[in-house]
């Protein structure tokens, strides 16, 4: 029996014991977290990458010069179960009505994991978001201030949440500290190289294949490939309740082979990432992230390494019941060697602009408009290279 199963039989016959002795003790609580949303939203793009197109959005249209209405709703659901002072258990996922031609899962889990902690340790097993967003803050990876995460959120919401341990140390308010050891995440680039940088709040789920140009597709989170660990590390600084920054690195360690595995081209990515926010839990807040890195994947003869970066600030103020956003970005991507005729080069930028209504603690309505510009000229002729394009989105969300 390979090591990796040994493991995951261990933890779980370890967790199933802790629960029934903790339930014994009848010391548990439970909290849920819910979300149903609905969403109209008016494209002006080309197809959505999620059809299988090159287009930056989750919804689009049929050509760049197109427009169409498009409603997508959601459902949201997690919950929290604590036995005991020391262990919590945590499992959310999602069912969705998509855009037709949609190619991925209506239904699926996005995160389950269990956390042993104390005041100054956490350790947590499974599958789980690595803590760098300064913008999906809110319960079960979402957003309090816009209905379209940036570039850089859009993608990790798509192919990066490992599956391993997370060690976090906080020895005071001021500093964290934490290393997580992963697998399952060997494809992560594969979506980033294929079809660049994208914007939407699209969750991919666990042992989901999402589409690709060029009629493929990719399994962003799923088993592992290579038996090999990645590794992610972080440090946090903190002024309690006024200001934090934020610095990660992320390598998923995957070979570069000619050769796919188990039916999966792996891709080798690492990357860094930079975080910061003021004013967090005031009426003004300023939220920025930069990441930098690189993708590289074998093929016979040879490999391709392709270098991204993309940057975002945000700005938020709340007043009564109304919260104000706007964010802008830029976002690149490039090959490694520079050639003049670079079939992988983009450059671009975005900015948004949206407005929240709360009308209790559990309704939210929201009206935003996003607008992309920056092309792809090295895409495949069979795609329009016009990649820009804007949308106007109205939500409505409740909570429960």
């Amino acid at each position: 029996m390979p090591a990796m199963r040994r493991t995951l039989i261990t933890l779980i016959v370890t967790l199933i014991v802790t629960l029934i002795i903790a339930a014994s003790a009848n010391a548990q609580t439970w909290q849920f977290h819910g979300f149903l949303t609905g969403r109209e939203t008016y494209v002006n793009a080309q197809p959505s990458w999620l059809q299988g197109g090159v287009g930056r959005f989750d919804v689009g249209a049929d050509t760049p010069d197109d427009h169409r209405l498009v409603n997508v709703d959601s459902a949201q659901l997690g919950i929290d179960w604590t036995p005991s002072g020391w262990l919590l258990l945590h499992a959310d996922g999602i069912a969705r009505q998509e855009q037709s031609g949609f190619h991925g899962k209506r239904l699926g889990i996005v995160q389950a994991y269990a956390d042993v902690y104390n005041d100054h340790w956490r350790l947590r097993a499974g599958e789980f978001w690595l803590p760098t967003s300064r913008e999906n803050t809110d319960p079960l990876w979402t957003s309090k201030y816009t209905i379209t995460y940036s570039a850089l959120n859009s993608w990790i919401a798509q192919e990066v949440r490992p599956i391993g341990a997370d060690l976090q140390w906080s020895p005071g308010f001021y500093v964290t500290l934490g290393a997580t050891a992963f697998r399952g995440n060997d494809t992560m680039g594969t979506l980033l190289a294929a079809r660049g940088w994208t914007f939407g709040n699209y969750l991919t789920t666990y042992n989901e294949n999402m589409p690709l140009p060029y009629a493929e597709t990719t399994k962003p989170i799923g088993a592992d490939l290579d038996h090999k660990n990645g590794y992610s590390e972080r440090l946090r600084l903190s002024l309690p309740e006024r200001a934090m920054i934020q610095f990660a690195h992320i390598d998923n360690r995957a070979p570069i082979t000619p050769n796919p595995l188990k039916g999966q081209t792996p891709w080798q990515t690492h990357f860094n990432v930079i975080s910061a926010d003021a004013g967090s839990k005031g009426p003004t807040t300023i939220a920025a992230e930069w990441a930098s890195g690189s993708t590289a994947v074998g093929f016979p003869g040879g490999s391709f390494t392709m270098d991204f970066d993309t940057a975002y600030l945000l700005l938020s103020h709340v007043f009564g019941h109304e919260r104000l956003s706007a964010r802008v970005e830029r976002f690149s991507t490039r090959n490694a060697t520079r050639p003049p005729d670079d079939a992988a080069r983009e450059h671009g930028r975005a900015w948004t602009v949206a407005w929240m209504h709360e009308t209790s603690a559990r309704s939210r309505t929201g009206l935003e408009y996003v607008r992309v510009t920056g092309d792809r000229p090295g895409v495949s002729p069979d795609f329009d290279p016009r990649t820009s394009g804007s949308t106007i989105s109205l939500e409505y969300r409740y909570s429960f």
